[in-house]
């Protein structure tokens, strides 16, 4: 996951940052962090996991290289 990534899907979501640490039990300023990074973020794993089971159950879907033409990418899942 990257840091563009954690944007585009909290965009998609209509989360703040801090809805985001709030439904994943990451920090606010954890969050802040990961979402100001550009490219490959550096937190851990399970950090990593949390905020993306958070952005999933708000309907994001994850894409990764190869099914988008511009490298990786997130969607909102068809309803």
């Amino acid at each position: 996951m990257n840091g563009e990534q954690i944007r585009a899907a909290r965009a998609l979501a209509g989360m703040t940052a801090q809805e985001l640490a709030d439904a994943s039990g990451v920090s606010y300023p954890t969050v802040q962090r990961l979402d100001a990074t550009r490219g490959p973020v550096s937190g851990r794993h399970d950090t990593v996991a949390a905020l993306i089971r958070a952005l999933e159950a708000r309907g994001v879907q994850f894409l990764e290289e190869g099914q988008v033409s511009s490298g990786a990418g997130v969607a909102l899942k068809a309803s």
